[in-house]
């Protein structure tokens, strides 16, 4: 017998006899072994159904799905403002006649499915329906587990997650005034705005106006102005605010890609903690301009619904934050793989956070931020009262920091009957037109 035989057949004796030793024991011990490793009976997806609210006057859309185990559902994000209605059509007589019946902790199979079902992908609509979806169905994944999502994602990295708020103003001792009350408040980043984006209200000349071109509600954004007053901005929060706090600030594509490299450039002496949005999806072939002219740290996304948007910018290290809509993408089964990709590349998580992403949006964001590596920064987020009557168990926020409660799945449930009072606004929600002087039409 050589070595090996003789290895093998010590360790098979040893467990035989193991076994045989006290055989009531170990039959107990082996019957509960198998019952805690057997795993949990299968479900199926009883209902899907999209469930409109508006507590703040902002149209949430948050999808529901229930199982074949009675009380046993989940809840997803599929908020998307400008075109909430679309979604609801997606969800409850396409995804819900699709998903009824299949395997409740398929999700990567049922995502898989649910994507290319349409045949044509990749847009909003259908990926805000299938990102709630896709969301409820990992919230059901952590109840039945008993354990928070984030711990289903490999457990904290952090202990909670740290985030940026707003803070500006029309001149700018409001704007100073309201960064040395956020940094009161305990935030230590902070994303400055001069006035809206692009900064209309230093804009003078509605040559369009005059012409009668257009509708007299369209607004006016120049370029010159707006570089020139964000500089200012900088320079006098720096100057009065001091250089311990970390400075961002949303370009939100409104300047031609060369004035957006230029406005780069100058900021660099500033050190802004990110640039968001200088460039358009439309210039995405810009970007390698960008890095090659500026160190000033890039935070891209928001408006990206495909892979094809983002991948080469990740692995070509052209940005270093990724700043996706988790429910525009399709989920956080996508998110999390493209957390994934930013660790090799050393690109930093920014999860686009606005007021239209619903509390359990924002939950999903928090769940990952706490569970990746390479997290960067989470937007802010704060709840008025009614949001949090219709979803109990929102995050809070608390010194710079955003809290879950712990609590299996994502934590926050939905209140219907609270959320049915609450309907959306008359206005349909579509942005308004931004215009040069001549009238020519803005990217926001």
């Amino acid at each position: 017998m050589n070595r090996r035989d003789l290895i093998q057949s010590l360790g098979l004796g040893a467990a035989l006899g193991a076994l045989k030793l006290n055989g009531a024991e170990s039959g107990a011990a082996a019957e509960n072994y198998s019952k805690a490793t057997k795993g949990l009976p299968p479900l199926k997806i009883e209902k899907v159904k999209a469930i409109l609210t508006a507590p703040e006057r902002i149209r949430l859309c948050v999808v529901k799905v229930e199982t074949s185990e009675p009380g046993l559902y989940g809840l997803g994000c599929a908020t998307f403002n400008q075109r909430p209605l679309t979604v609801v059509t997606a969800v409850n007589e396409y995804l819900a006649p699709f998903a009824k019946g299949r395997d409740v902790d398929g999700i990567e199979d049922l995502w898989q499915n649910a994507y290319t079902s349409s045949y044509w992908r990749n847009g909003p609509v259908l990926n805000n329906a299938l990102c709630g979806l896709d969301q409820a169905l990992w919230d059901i994944k952590g109840k039945r587990a008993n354990m928070p999502v984030y711990q289903l994602l490999g457990g904290k990295c952090r202990f909670a997650v740290p985030c940026y708020t707003h803070c500006g103003g029309n001149d700018l001792k409001q704007i100073e005034a309201s960064v040395k009350g956020a940094m009161e408040r305990g935030f230590r980043h902070i994303r400055i705005q001069r006035g809206g984006y692009g900064s209309p209200q230093l804009s003078r000349r509605a040559d369009f106006k005059e012409a009668g071109f257009g509708l007299s509600r369209d607004s006016l954004m120049e370029v010159r102005p707006y570089i020139k007053g964000t500089l200012e901005m900088f320079e006098h929060v720096r100057s009065t605010c001091g250089d311990e706090i970390d400075l961002l600030h949303d370009i939100h594509e409104r300047i031609p890609p060369m004035d957006a490299i230029n406005l780069c450039k100058q900021l660099e002496k500033y050190h802004p903690f990110f640039v968001e949005d200088p460039l358009a999806p439309e210039d995405i072939g810009y970007f390698r301009q960008l890095r090659q002219q500026t160190c000033v740290p890039i935070a891209m996304g928001e408006l990206y619904n495909s892979p094809h948007e983002w991948v080469g910018l990740m692995s070509e290290r052209l940005i270093d934050f990724i700043r996706v809509h988790i429910s525009q993408i399709g989920g956080l089964s996508v998110a999390r793989k493209i957390a994934a990709l930013g660790e090799w590349f050393n690109v930093r998580s920014a999860w686009h956070g606005p007021g239209d992403v619903s509390p359990v949006g924002h939950a999903a964001n928090a769940h990952l931020d706490l569970a990746i590596w390479n997290f960067g920064i989470q937007e802010s987020v704060s709840f008025n009262q009614r949001t949090q009557e219709v979803f109990p168990g929102c995050p809070t926020l608390e010194k710079g920091y955003l809290r879950i409660n712990e609590a299996p799945g994502f934590g926050v449930d939905l209140n219907e009957e609270l959320a049915a009072k609450y309907p959306l606004p008359s206005n349909p929600g579509y942005w308004e037109p931004i215009r040069r002087p001549d009238g020519t039409a803005v990217r926001p």
